[in-house]
């Protein structure tokens, strides 16, 4: 097989093997781990995970916490100050330096204006192609606009938004999605999207790890290019997201240090290696880990079952090999485990 070429990285999924909610208990969900030394596949639970763990490791959490980033308004028509037009459902993205950058579905012209719940006014000051939306944000009191700070924004979205469940979870998002869809250790807030392989643990088995082993903390606030496809031939021609990430003196003194490091899945990953590799400890990280661009300072990895032509089954690939991780995923579809986001997991020893 190319390592290079997309069409190595594609795998048949059955529909029925998608994770429409998370396992109840959190610990009852299964874990397939792979032994990198001898090749060997042990199918096991949350449960045992701690078992299965170098007693040295350090474990590495991200500890972002997802938006309920995605609400809807209406178009205002021209000459009305209430949103009276076609229903709008936009995806917050990321804070731009004086305004915000939005995903939305529907016609929005530059100038256009939505009306959301709350007296709260989008107005469209670029499109950015690809349903992208530069907007920036008003609070309408008394039918004047006035300039809506971050403060009420955010509480806006805590108020009105809902938790933006990934396209492939067929079903409407529920409330109890803004607890499911979180770590139990999120604390900074800034996420559109989850780190699944944390969804794993309840507050009991987290307390129970932090107390067995060393740990540290990272922050990588992640967007919604990890659910992105590939779509070039050859991987090396794809451009990777940006995502903001932040790693504390203390994290980084561990990390440093550490002579053993799970990471606690792909985006903890990521932060690691990017670290490793620039010595950076905030900013905006772009590495794209595959078989030419190998993991240096990460040595085990809990993470979910991936998309198929994503470059997060390209990361795990970059642990096991090419032929290792379709061996693994076809193991995983032949035991029915269940995939991606709300789904069971994976420990790479």
């Amino acid at each position: 097989m190319d390592v290079l070429s997309l069409q190595s990285y594609d795998y048949t999924l059955p529909k029925e093997l998608i994770a429409k909610y998370p396992a109840i208990p959190k610990e009852s969900a299964r874990l397939l781990v792979y032994n990198r030394r001898d090749k060997s596949i042990i199918h096991s639970d949350f449960w045992n995970f701690a078992s299965f763990l170098p007693k040295d490791t350090l474990l590495v959490f991200n500890d972002t916490k997802v938006i309920p980033a995605r609400f809807y308004g209406r178009k205002i028509l021209k000459d009305s100050k209430m949103g009276k037009g076609a229903k709008i459902e936009a995806l917050f993205h990321k804070e731009l330096e004086y305004s915000y950058l939005l995903q939305c579905k529907g016609r929005l012209k530059e100038g256009a204006r939505i009306a959301f719940a709350g007296g709260i006014v989008a107005e469209i000051i670029k499109d950015r192609g690809m349903g992208f939306k530069e907007v920036k944000f008003f609070e309408v009191i008394d039918n004047v606009f006035n300039p809506l700070t971050k403060e009420k924004f955010f509480a806006f979205l805590e108020q009105y938004g809902v938790i933006p469940l990934p396209p492939y979870i067929k079903r409407e998002t529920k409330e109890q999605d803004r607890e499911d869809y979180n770590a139990v250790f999120a604390r900074h807030l800034g996420a559109i999207a989850a780190p699944t392989a944390s969804l794993h643990f309840s507050q009991e088995s987290f307390e129970a790890l932090t107390q067995t082993f060393n740990y540290a903390y990272v922050t990588l606030h992640i967007g919604a290019g990890t659910f992105m496809g590939v779509s070039v031939d050859n991987i090396l021609e794809h451009k990777i997201h940006k995502e903001s990430f932040y790693l504390s003196q203390e994290s980084q003194q561990k990390i440093s240090k550490a002579t053993h490091i799970t990471a606690i899945g792909t985006t903890a990953t990521r932060v690691v290696e990017y670290f490793a590799r620039t010595g950076y400890m905030c900013g905006e990280c772009d590495l794209f880990l595959h078989l030419l661009n190998k993991p240096i300072l990460t040595q085990a990895i809990l993470t979910n079952f991936h998309l198929p032509k994503t470059t997060l089954l390209m990361l795990v690939a970059s642990f096991v090999g090419l032929e290792e991780m379709q061996r693994i995923y076809k193991e995983a579809i032949k035991k029915q485990y269940r995939f991606y986001s709300y789904g069971d997991g994976m420990l790479i020893l």
